[in-house]
């Protein structure tokens, strides 16, 4: 893995390259770099990194101004003393948002994170799983639904996004499940709904089930690499997460 770290004080560095030694000594920091200006300079003359371990405050300004004048494809993980910046952060195709002093068992698990996802993904971001999965580790600037109107009854009703289970097709027929096991019909397909929901919080299972993070109650290794997922409240058929979802399902629930 070929790493970029940006950062503009020489002990935090350093302490980077520490750590990712540690890790794994095949590791490749390919620059440490301490402005703005230098990185756009290198992302011109360079290839996309396999990572970037960036801090947000450089020595010339916000590290957010770089995404202003380059475009940045790799992954990052962030690695700083500011916790304000996290929702800034996630605009960006960000895996995870630490706070120095960085810790190694915390890196450890952003980079394991990483590998989870580089082994869906074939280089320069040619899989075709690739927006999906930074669909899953970054919150964009997108503005999700927050409720929905169902009809009960006579009665229409709104139901939180919060308060959802999951959604579920049946027999060409979108129904959305509260926590509470009520059922109501919509109008959207599954591919729809994925469209307005916030994908932190909700996962496209198959093609009959969307599932909310907080439904998922246990999670079992299944055959050939699969994994099997009980909700609450209960489903009546089994779900099961493909082998090739299950490294995207695993960066969802971990993030």
């Amino acid at each position: 893995m070929e790493v970029l770290i940006i950062e503009d004080e020489e002990p935090a560095a350093e302490r980077l390259v520490g750590l990712l030694r540690q890790y794994d000594k095949a590791i490749r920091p390919l620059a440490t770099l301490p402005s703005v200006e230098e990185v756009v300079k290198w992302f011109a003359d360079h290839r996309q990194p396999d990572l970037v371990l960036l801090d947000i405050h450089l020595s010339d300004g916000l590290c957010f101004d770089i995404f202003k004048q380059v475009e940045v494809r790799c992954p990052i993980i962030f690695c700083t003393a500011y916790d304000q910046y996290v929702l800034d952060a996630f605009q960006v195709h960000s895996i995870d948002y630490l706070l120095k002093p960085v810790q190694y068992q915390k890196l450890e698990k952003s980079l394991q994170k990483m590998e989870a996802i580089r082994s869906q993904m074939r280089p320069a971001g040619s899989d075709p799983h690739f927006n999906e999965i930074i669909n899953i580790i970054k919150n964009s600037q997108q503005s999700y639904k927050s409720r929905f109107m169902v009809k009960t009854g006579n009665r229409i009703k709104a139901v939180k996004s919060s308060d959802i289970a999951y959604f579920i097709s049946r027999n060409k027929v979108t129904l959305l499940v509260t926590t509470e096991g009520q059922r109501f019909p919509l109008d959207y397909t599954l591919d729809e709904l994925m469209a307005m929901l916030d994908p932190v919080m909700f996962f496209h299972v198959n093609r009959n089930l969307i599932i909310h993070i907080d439904s998922v109650k246990e999670v079992h290794p299944y055959f050939k690499g699969r994994l099997k997922l009980v909700l609450t409240p209960g489903q009546e058929e089994e779900v099961v997460i493909s082998s090739q979802k299950t490294p995207l399902f695993k960066a969802w629930l971990d993030h």
